[in-house]
């Protein structure tokens, strides 16, 4: 089995784009929260969220093409641009056929879909776009990708809600594993804040409904906490055969390790109560990389903020780390830029890489009265500086979707 590393980072967030504007936000604690601006809410019951604003698809693509494509495919586009660029990768001496995308979306299309449904209604079908069905399609990200960079090789979306990303990139990671293409461009992207996506989840009742303080509602592990914020963006990284890119010299962030899955089989929305999912798919990374509980530095937690989930994770960390559970930094992104869905996972795994490449896990914001049911080492105030030498991503989704990465220091 060959090694894999990462070599290019493309960050797409409501708090920053681009690798290094990303993490400099990330370490100041930057919130990307706060009320909506860029779309109409309607009789909406939240009405705040974490948006990318001002964003401009043609920096990434002509004005035709950007017309043609939905805010998710653009996103992808986008956040695959700056990872290319990040990598310093000439596409053109990849192998087509060893050159792959694997980038999900958990809504794909959603405001093509609700736009043209709603055009269907008042004008009739014949006025439907031509382009509605390649706009709305989940995969038509990759497509645009692959496209761009001529990579022939594997192409897939992944589609497992909330881990997504992160399922992406596991998949991705054996893909350059068993030898099936040397690159990859692998991660998630998601453009459901809209007010369709913003109802459905309220009336589950799963978002935040701090209407008086937005910027305090994502609060991961807080005992106060009442649900998640709704987010958007595209998180992508390059990943690479450990021969290939040290021949050509590339820098590498991380080794991508481990990676570990499983399905709950129990609940559509709700995570099982004893976890075991969670921690098998956790055991099952820690033993691909060959690690032991106090090898692991840093988690950068799934962490969304809602009662039942965070409860479950701390459960999930304690199981697996029993004593060594004080000396594991714990903290959540998600504080800062809500929550991304499909592309959660990707951003996520690009701050614990950051981390590891800088020495700095980032704070999570609005943790002010630790859950004495979650119990952990949470990061917070100024963030944590230390050596990051093993880290761990988790991704936890609706349908019971459970994955955990874990990422080393390239020695």
């Amino acid at each position: 089995m060959r090694r894999v590393v990462v070599t290019g980072l493309g960050p797409l967030s409501p708090i920053a784009a681009g690798k290094d504007a990303y993490w400099q936000a990330l370490r100041e604690g930057k919130n990307g929260i706060g009320p909506i601006t860029t779309f109409e809410l309607g009789d909406c019951p939240v009405t705040f969220g974490a948006e990318i604003k001002e964003f401009d698809p043609t920096r990434w693509m002509d004005g035709k093409e950007a017309k043609r494509s939905d805010r998710v495919i653009q996103f992808a586009v986008a956040a695959s641009g700056m990872a290319v660029e990040d990598a310093k990768l000439d596409t053109s001496a990849v192998d087509p056929y060893k050159f792959g995308v694997y980038i999900g979306s958990g809504q794909g299309g959603i405001e093509t879909t609700f736009n043209n449904f709603h055009t269907m209604m008042e004008k009739g079908s014949k006025r439907i776009s031509p382009y509605f069905i390649p706009m709305m399609i989940s995969n038509m990200s990759t497509a645009y990708v692959a496209i761009r960079y001529k990579a022939k090789g594997p192409n897939l979306c992944v589609v497992t809600a909330c881990a997504t990303g992160l399922h992406s990139m596991g998949e991705a990671y054996h893909t350059i594993m068993r030898g099936d293409a040397d690159v990859m461009l692998a991660g998630g992207t998601e453009a459901a804040l809209r007010s369709i996506s913003i109802a459905g989840f309220a009336s589950m009742k799963a978002l935040s409904t701090r209407l008086d303080s937005p910027e305090t509602a994502s609060r991961p592990f807080d005992k106060d906490r009442d649900g998640f914020v709704m987010g958007e963006g595209a998180g992508v990284l390059v990943l690479e055969d450990l021969e290939r890119a040290k021949a050509r010299g590339a820098h590498i962030y991380a080794e991508f390790v481990g990676y570990g899955t499983s399905c709950d089989a129990g609940h559509i929305t709700a995570p099982d109560e004893d976890a075991a999912g969670a921690i098998y798919a956790t055991r099952r990374a820690m033993e691909m990389a060959g690690w032991k509980p106090e090898d692991v530095d840093y988690i950068n937690a799934h962490g969304t903020s809602t009662p039942l989930n965070d409860k479950t994770e701390a459960l999930l960390i304690h199981t697996i780390f029993g004593g060594h559970v004080k000396n594991v930094v714990v903290s959540s992104t998600k504080s800062m830029i809500g929550h991304c869905l499909g592309a959660a996972g990707a951003l996520e795994t690009i701050a614990a890489i950051q981390a590891i490449e800088e020495g700095f896990i980032h704070p999570t914001l609005n943790y002010a009265t630790p859950d004495p049911e979650c119990g952990l080492n949470v990061s917070m105030g100024a963030g944590v500086e230390k050596p990051v030498n093993r880290v761990l991503v988790n991704s936890f989704g609706f349908g019971g979707h459970n994955c955990v990465l874990a990422f080393q220091k390239y020695a």
